[in-house]
């Protein structure tokens, strides 16, 4: 093992024990290269006033060389800001406003230990990481039974991890805690001793977030874990956050998870791609919580490596961007704009769904938040459904399992979400005739 990974661990250890056994074998190997190219650069960024033969980038009059074809069309902003090299763990000034607005959107983490947000190439690589760093073959991957299908490519194909489904809804049509906890604690009594909980909020593909109440019965449902001796790193997978429309919880589970208990390690995924409207930026964030500074510190060293070993560092221009719209009043004005644009989509949904009518053609799952809402098709198959509105009515929709018909309200008009709808309902009553 490389030494600079051996301090890393010895320093977890030290700390906190639980931490290292959560670590995969990559994750215990993986570290920062302190004496390379990127670290020497660095250095010679701060030393090398006359000149700097560093890193491989080319300067031409004391700025980055560029292109005037696409300078003219950036021209807001300077060329240093875009075309060189961002830091590893991202652009400092976007880190810091990243934080800054964490604590804004979540009161609870107030006082609380975590880390600096390192920048990932989104929320898929912010996911792979987690997936890197904290399973190897056969961990248990805890995630409800309605997710994201990447899930399954980034921790059971990636690394051989092993994916523990349970229902996310219980009978009563609320957050299943205690389906989360009897997977926690058979994983327990299969001898494993640590393992992955996904949480995604607001619910990709159902639209749900739990009240504050369900908020407290899934903190006491993975205590109740930790305290049975099993050690669970919980991921929040927060790509929807802040689009909560009804009263549920409005702040990331995150903030509650730090400091809980030596046995559960808090990871915050989250990013501007959905909160901020700017899927292709590719800008996501990971953050850790712990109450050691050395071990945020080594996680984020590891967190390091794993971007170098990867794609060295995310794209510049878009980080720019970014912090100059953080950056701006018009900022939290223009958010909420949008933020009343998806609420009415949402509310016109429930409208729509409420009267009654459509009932023997499906039901809908609880949904209050994000971009998307999940029907319950009857009498046939969501794929079936799915073809009939692509070929007949020309709508597209997103068929999962059986019986489950993810519509997306978030890039359809308001004035249009009546004809979708009504659309589904002659869709699935075709098929059922033919099927009849």
């Amino acid at each position: 093992m490389n030494p600079l990974a051996q301090q890393l661990n010895e320093a977890i250890q030290k700390e906190n024990p639980h931490v290292l056994e959560m670590l995969s074998e990559l994750g215990k190997q993986i570290y920062f290269p302190k004496e390379g190219i990127l670290s020497q650069s660095a250095e010679a960024g701060q030393k090398a006033k006359k000149y700097n033969a560093t890193i491989g980038i080319a300067v031409e009059k004391g700025v980055p060389m560029h292109l005037e074809v696409l300078q003219r069309n950036l021209s807001a902003y300077a060329p240093k800001d875009l075309y060189p090299y961002a830091p590893p763990a991202g652009k400092p000034e976007l880190r810091t406003a990243w934080r800054e607005k964490m604590v804004l959107d979540n009161p609870s983490l107030q006082g609380k230990n975590y880390g600096n947000p390192i920048v990932t190439n989104a929320l898929t690589h912010g996911i792979s990481i987690v997936a890197d760093l904290f399973t190897d073959v056969g961990t248990p991957v805890i995630v409800p039974d309605k997710n994201w299908e990447n899930y399954e490519l980034s921790f059971g194909v990636r690394r051989g991890a092993e994916m523990v489904y349970f229902p996310l809804y219980n009978q009563s049509g609320k957050f299943n805690s205690e389906g989360l906890l009897e997977s926690l604690l058979n994983a327990k009594e299969q001898g494993k001793k640590s393992a992955v909980v996904l949480l995604n909020f607001p619910n990709n593909p159902t639209g749900y977030t739990p009240t504050q109440q369900e908020g407290q019965t899934i903190i006491d449902a993975l205590v109740q874990a930790a305290e049975a001796g099993i050690n669970v790193v919980v991921a929040t997978d927060d790509a929807y956050f802040s689009l909560f429309f009804e009263d549920s919880m409005h702040e990331s589970l995150f903030g509650l998870l730090a400091g809980l208990h030596p046995r559960i390690l808090p990871v915050k995924i989250d990013g501007a791609t959905k909160e901020e409207y700017v899927w292709g930026f590719r800008v996501g964030f990971v953050t850790y919580a712990s109450e050691s500074a050395a071990i945020l510190s080594a996680l984020e060293q590891k967190t390091m490596g794993i971007i170098r070993a990867t794609i060295s560092s995310g794209p510049h221009p878009s980080q720019t961007f970014l912090l100059q719209a953080l950056k701006d009043p018009g900022f939290e004005a223009q958010r909420q704009q949008k933020f009343e644009i998806m609420k009415a989509r949402a509310n016109k949904v429930k409208q729509i769904l409420d009267n009654g009518n459509f009932s023997d053609a499906f039901d809908y799952y609880p949904f209050n938040s994000g971009y998307f809402m999940c029907l319950k098709i009857k009498g046939t198959t969501a794929e079936a459904v799915r073809q009939q509105l692509l070929d007949k009515y020309q709508i597209g929709t997103i068929a999962l399992g059986d019986t489950d018909l993810r519509v997306a309200f978030s890039c359809v008009e308001e004035e249009n979400l009546q004809e979708i709808y009504d659309s589904i309902y002659q869709a699935v009553k075709e098929v059922q005739a033919v099927n009849a």
